[in-house]
């Protein structure tokens, strides 16, 4: 039958992995064995110790996995191994600082398999120069003067979002609408799509990509991978035809290069007159869809969770947006005030694993990181370390009142080099939503203390459903 054939490839399959990583790793192990490494464990062969990380989150609480080995080995660094590779995992604000000086010196980005292979050569999988090249191309549309350009159809989108799915509903379950607006507007903004058809059909195959992402990549049917990769593969058809169309609207000035960022990297060479491939473009593409996909729906979905445990707070950023509003222009509504930037600080929650990759032997806090080790740094870890961040449960915008948080403490974009280059364009997107929504609604969260697990980002387990109860405007 043919289910049995699979499964006895499928099991042959974890067979020879799991051969192949106890040989590397005895190799890997007898070379360094001279080698003070860092303490800690490497857990169980071929998975090491993913499988507790994966509990972390699914808990609530990633940041659990890296407090625990702090205490039990090291509160500096440790050794683990994820995702088949042996890591160390550098803590605290003085790895990040370390992580973040050192890029291209002496550790370089990295990612799993899952990743490389789902997003094909991009930008998070490109180091060096080529990694500068591509960087500053896509900056050159993401930089905050080009995006003001765009505040207006922003502000445009989002109304007609609210207007289609909030406006007359007297419950809505926030998280899977706001997947749907970070979505649609990632779509308007960087490809001019705004049919919205075309858009739920991207995103239903988005929303499978992402759950694939992270994880140990077994391709064979049943598997996350397996169906993020036939995702993957639809999307990149779909992107293709997109970008096809684009080029011969472009050639006969249908089009402006700036209209939207995939015409601008179609109609835009780089300093040596190089222009990007189709493949290219489109694997750049679908990175920043996937960046402004997750992350900002993510953070969207907990500030509306805290802004209804938080009355006070609530009050506080209405009263702050409806002074802007009356003193901004149409479309000019994206200005940051207090109140709102501490509740955006506050309510931030940073991709929860990022890795770099040793370039040569190299010393840490008294250990030495062989050349060829992963690094993974959890900025979620740092960002709930109670001595940064006392009382690290409760959400408390007032720390970021005064001088903020100690240096490398608080970076949810990361930092260095390789700091995340779509963040300008997360705190608009995620500001004039917050803008529109606070002097549209009220509302009451219907499951009190819902849930929330990281896969990988924050999440609602029940998708954060509420009541809404909307507000006489006056803006």
């Amino acid at each position: 039958m043919v289910w049995v054939s699979g499964l006895v490839a499928a099991l042959t399959l974890l067979l020879l992995l799991l051969a192949f990583y106890l040989l590397t790793t005895k190799i890997k192990a007898r070379k360094s064995s001279h080698i003070n490494l860092p303490p800690g464990s490497l857990g169980w062969p071929l998975v090491g110790e993913t499988l507790k990380l994966l509990r972390a989150q699914r808990d609530g609480k990633p940041e659990d996995f890296v407090e625990e080995r702090m205490a039990k080995h090291d509160s500096r660094v440790f050794k683990t191994s994820l995702l088949g590779d042996p890591m160390a995992v550098l803590c605290g604000p003085m790895g990040n600082k370390f992580l973040f000086g050192n890029e291209t010196k002496l550790v370089a980005q990295w990612w799993p398999t899952s990743v490389r292979r789902l997003f094909g050569p991009c930008l998070i999988n490109l180091v060096g120069d080529e990694a500068k090249r591509v960087r500053k191309m896509l900056m050159t549309f993401l930089n905050p003067d080009a995006l003001v350009r765009y505040i207006t159809t922003m502000d445009a989108v989002t109304k007609h979002h609210i207007t289609t799915h909030w406006q007359g509903k007297e419950e809505v379950k926030v998280y899977p609408t706001i997947k749907l607006y970070t979505f649609e507007l990632a779509c308007r903004l960087f490809m001019s799509i705004e049919d919205p058809e075309h858009i739920s059909k991207l995103a239903a195959l988005f929303n499978v990509f992402l759950k694939g992402v992270i994880g140990i990549p077994l391709n064979f049917p049943g598997t996350r991978f397996y169906s993020a990769m036939r995702a993957a593969s639809a999307i990149r058809k779909e992107l293709q035809g997109i970008a096809r169309q684009k080029r011969v609207a472009l050639e006969h000035k249908a089009v402006s290069p700036s209209q939207d960022l995939l015409s601008h990297l179609l109609a835009t060479a780089d300093e040596n007159g190089r222009f990007m491939s189709e493949e290219e473009i489109i694997n750049n593409l679908l990175t920043l869809l996937f960046a402004g996909h997750d992350t900002s729906s993510s953070v969207i979905t907990m500030l509306m969770k805290y802004l209804e445990e938080l009355p006070q707070v609530y009050e506080k950023v209405l009263a702050e947006q409806m002074d802007i509003a009356s003193s901004k222009g149409a479309g000019e509504t994206a200005a940051m005030g207090r109140h709102t930037e501490d509740e955006l600080c506050e309510s931030h929650h940073p991709y929860p694993v990022a890795f770099r990759e040793a370039l040569v032997d190299f010393t840490y806090a008294g250990c030495t990181i062989p050349k060829g080790w992963k690094l993974y740094w959890s900025a979620a870890a740092t960002h709930k370390d109670p001595n940064l961040f006392p009382s690290k449960e409760k959400f408390d915008p007032s720390r970021f009142e005064g001088d903020g948080q100690p240096p490398f403490s608080y970076v949810p974009f990361g930092g260095g080099p390789r700091m995340c280059l779509g963040k300008e364009f997360a705190r608009l997107e995620i500001l004039v939503f917050l803008h529109n929504v606070v002097k549209g609604f009220k509302w009451d969260l219907l499951i009190p203390d819902e849930k929330i697990e990281y896969d990988p980002m924050p999440t609602p387990v029940r998708g954060l459903p509420i009541r809404l109860q909307p507000r006489q405007s006056k803006a």
